[in-house]
């Protein structure tokens, strides 16, 4: 019988705009960088710069999206910011091993 690993409980209530911006700036980043970590589409901006209008909207307070509560979960963990998780790399498994993981 495979085992399984034990799921993790984890709250992922949806940030307000301004949570948003504040997690952005803890963590060093300007929209576009912010958008690019998490996969959102860039625009050139009218000043020739680089742009996500779907960040803008996010971090803004008079619009009615959010993002999702997963997806903000995610980039307080690949920022480092996470409350009580954090990401670690995986030592590489033996070749055997990762065919058959009960033969461990």
């Amino acid at each position: 019988m495979p085992t399984t690993t034990p799921l993790i409980p984890l709250s992922m209530p949806v940030p307000s705009g301004e949570q948003l911006k504040a997690a952005r700036l803890a963590a060093g980043l300007n929209q576009a960088q912010a958008a690019e970590l998490m996969g959102y589409s860039l625009q050139t901006g009218s000043r020739g710069g680089v742009q996500s209008r779907t960040w803008q909207a996010l971090e803004s307070p008079t619009d009615d999206r959010n993002m999702q509560g997963p997806v903000f979960a995610m980039f307080l963990l690949l920022t480092g910011q996470h409350p009580t998780l954090q990401l670690v790399t995986r030592e590489p498994q033996a070749p055997d091993a990762a065919k058959n993981p009960d033969a461990a």
